[in-house]
């Protein structure tokens, strides 16, 4: 994992960066007490998982309790969800535009059905279960639309080409995501409250350490963006960015004689107007 997490952090990748570092941190049960605690003074509600913290996510999105699930964990699609955000949570200092993905477009754009985008899923590779060596991205979908379940595909794969890992799980990854252990959304209430300035001070700079300046001055920022109505549009927290293919693309850069001559005959037409 250590190896994996610093092959990530050199490519920038955000996904696997997260996905490795949760495998090298040991949460403990003090961890989530002091978490909780924490939610609870600054007011924030939290749902406690029974299982995957992302398949509980989507089961709160399914249910209209919640609009997205915000995480770099792509598996959250892979549980369902239909709306998944990224970067919500990133340093203003990265500057990177919030993404959002809607399951729905695709499911539709890969046209698979959400049991296959599963198995597409799981023969990439999953937290679950490592990737079959020589399958990429294109050959995945391929394979699953040949032959529409990943069953068949280790039924009928080449396995000398296409050699499976050692004690493939894909049979209990599946399960995972299509059965997983999930909250009940009807017992979830998600109930914000005012921050308490004075108990957060207590608790993160005479137990913790921080800075108090910096601790007061969030308790602040906190307040001032529950002010107003109790709910708010996302694009009042962010600026919606359009996808790339949509960017307009810039004219080619006329240069030379060419150049002089468009300025020439821009200005004999502007010439022309005026003395009409």
């Amino acid at each position: 994992a250590e190896k994996h997490l610093q092959e990530a952090q050199e490519a920038g990748e955000e996904e696997n960066i997260e996905k490795y570092s949760k495998r090298l941190v040991k949460v403990t049960q003090q961890h989530n007490d002091e978490c909780k605690k924490l939610l609870t003074l600054m007011g924030i509600p939290y749902v406690e998982a029974p299982g995957e913290a992302e398949a509980s996510c989507a089961t709160l999105v399914k249910a209209g309790k919640v609009y997205a699930a915000a995480t770099e964990d792509m598996d959250c699609l892979t549980f369902g969800s239909p709306v998944l955000m990224r970067h919500l949570t990133a340093s203003e200092t990265k500057k990177l535009p919030i993404q959002e993905f809607h399951l729905n477009r695709i499911l539709q754009d890969l046209d698979l059905t959400w049991e296959q985008f599963v198995d597409l899923c799981i023969l990439l590779g999953c937290d679950y279960c490592e990737s079959i060596r020589g399958i990429g991205p294109k050959r995945a979908i391929e394979l699953i639309k040949e032959h529409k379940s990943i069953e068949k595909i280790v039924q009928q794969i080449d396995t000398k080409k296409y050699p499976l890992p050692e004690n493939w799980l894909h049979k209990e990854a599946q399960k995972l995501f299509l059965e997983p252990d999930v909250v009940d959304p009807e017992t979830v209430e998600l109930k914000w409250t005012e921050p308490n300035e004075e108990q957060l001070v207590q608790f993160m700079c005479g137990e913790k350490q921080f800075n108090e300046e910096r601790i007061r001055n969030g308790v602040k920022r906190l307040s001032k963006s529950r002010q107003g109505s109790t709910q708010g549009r996302l694009d009042d927290f962010f600026k919606v960015t359009g996808s790339i293919t949509s960017a307009k693309r810039k004219e080619p850069e006329t240069k030379g004689s060419a150049k002089k001559k468009a300025k020439t005959n821009n200005a004999a037409a502007t010439k022309t107007k005026r003395g009409k």
